[in-house]
């Protein structure tokens, strides 16, 4: 029975690895506002002013989302371990201390998981947003009409 405890806590790890990787943010892929060319502005200079401001952008938000991956990873580190310390310890008074910890560090997983995606999520979303303000000055300083 231990043994497939042990299985089953280790299955819950993996899983909870997963889901937190799934989690995980991102690097903007581009912006999320509308831009158009200014006044009697060529498509060309608009392409090279909108490569430009994308690349400023970029370097805005440059290390975020690594950053916040790690703070995910960290909370579920940190999840795993303090609920393998509970569980031995509930299941050190009723006999069963090494099953209690498997329990636990498998429920310190799922909840680690679930935090780690929940701040991940959040943190893509403030990225994003910090992108896009960015991306959207750059725009606007170079005289091109820049929409919401």
């Amino acid at each position: 029975m231990t043994m497939q405890r042990s299985l089953m806590a280790n299955s819950f790890a993996i899983l909870g690895l997963l889901a937190t990787l799934a989690g995980c943010a991102a690097p903007p892929m581009g912006p999320m506002v509308q831009v158009l060319p200014g006044p009697g502005k060529s498509f060309d200079a608009f392409q090279y002013e909108q490569a430009n401001c994308k690349a400023y952008a970029s370097d805005q938000v440059r290390g975020q989302a690594e950053v916040a991956n790690q703070r995910a990873v960290g909370a579920g580190v940190l999840t795993t371990v303090a609920g393998a310390g509970l569980g031995a310890l509930v299941g050190s008074a009723y006999g069963a201390a090494g099953a209690g910890a498997a329990i636990g560090a498998a429920a310190g997983v799922g909840t680690g998981a679930a935090i780690g995606a929940g701040t991940s999520s959040n943190a893509q979303m403030g990225i994003q947003q910090q992108y896009d303000n960015a991306f959207a000055s750059c725009m606007y300083a170079k005289g091109n009409q820049v929409g919401r």
